[in-house]
């Protein structure tokens, strides 16, 4: 078995050899259709390879991800930590089984992609919560088809709404009124989108007065990872997103929630067993309007 630290460094390239695995296939279903309209646009062609990439990919990722995301979305992480449920016989509150209540009401899904978390939006993990609707702001097309069977497979058929544009024109859309989301989630997204300062201080505008915004992302190597590690993410920030969809490796993006708005609790910090060799590594919390 390899050492965690070498495992971590090497992969990210791993990651992408396995991302290029899929564009001579996808360059060949493209010539048979005779789509010529995304053979011919680098952006439509990378969202069809990415596409192909990330539904075999993306089972893999929720498995090592779900460990953090499921406790998140139920409201039981605080400063990092990973708060442990209620037992089953407590006379602890319905509507709250950790330091923050579980997502509910209006929720905003920012890349839901093929639908990787959909299934966490039902019953079985949000027992005493209540979904009204959901919008899942996905620009990709490519993905469209899975999911929706994932909404269908879930159950939210009724609740669920896919817009199709990205956050920069969700506001032409008209899709989703300002101030109206009890909730926006952001699980590993904020890394893809356009102008992310902006677009991250435009999301804030849709949550309500004590609206909750929960968050899964990777950031830029902090400074106690060390110079050496932080000029490592540079390097592989060169490649990385052109393989990987547009994911940029190096956003602060902690730094550009926190800045979004006034904020009545900031809950944000690096998850406890996140490491100084990590090259990816992440930010967990709840920010409270």
């Amino acid at each position: 078995m390899p050492h965690p630290a070498l495992d971590s460094l090497l992969h990210p390239w791993i990651f992408m050899g396995i991302s290029l695995s899929y564009l001579p296939r996808t360059l060949l279903d493209l010539l048979l259709a005779r789509d010529l309209r995304t053979l011919l646009s680098w952006p439509r062609l990378r969202a069809a390879w990415f596409g192909r990439f990330w539904a075999r990919v993306g089972p893999d990722v929720r498995a090592n991800a779900e460990a953090r995301v499921v406790p998140l979305l139920q409201g039981r992480v605080s400063h990092g930590c990973i708060l442990p449920p209620p037992p089953a016989d407590s006379s602890a509150s319905s509507t709250s089984t950790g330091p923050h209540p579980p997502v509910g009401g209006t929720i905003i899904e920012v890349g839901p992609g093929s639908g990787m978390w959909t299934s966490l939006y039902t019953p079985a993990h949000l027992p005493t919560s209540r979904i009204d609707k959901i919008y899942g702001i996905e620009p990709n097309p490519s993905v469209h088809g899975l999911l929706r069977a994932q909404i269908a497979a879930a159950g939210l058929g009724s609740v669920y709404e896919i817009v199709p544009v990205g956050i920069e024109d969700l506001a032409a859309s008209g899709a989703v009124a300002p101030g109206s989301a009890d909730a926006v989630v952001t699980v590993m997204c904020l890394c893809s989108i356009p102008a992310p300062r902006h677009n991250i201080a435009q999301l804030y505008g849709y949550l309500k007065p004590g609206g909750r915004w929960y968050v899964y992302e990777h950031v830029r190597c902090s400074r106690s990872q060390g110079w050496a590690m932080r000029l490592y993410q540079a390097f592989l920030n060169l490649l990385w997103p052109h393989f990987i969809g547009g994911c940029e490796m190096g956003r602060d993006t902690a730094k550009w929630l926190r800045e979004a708005g006034p904020w009545s609790e900031v809950d944000l910090a690096p998850p406890e067993d996140d490491q100084w060799y990590h090259t990816l590594p992440h930010v967990i919390g709840v920010l409270t309007k």
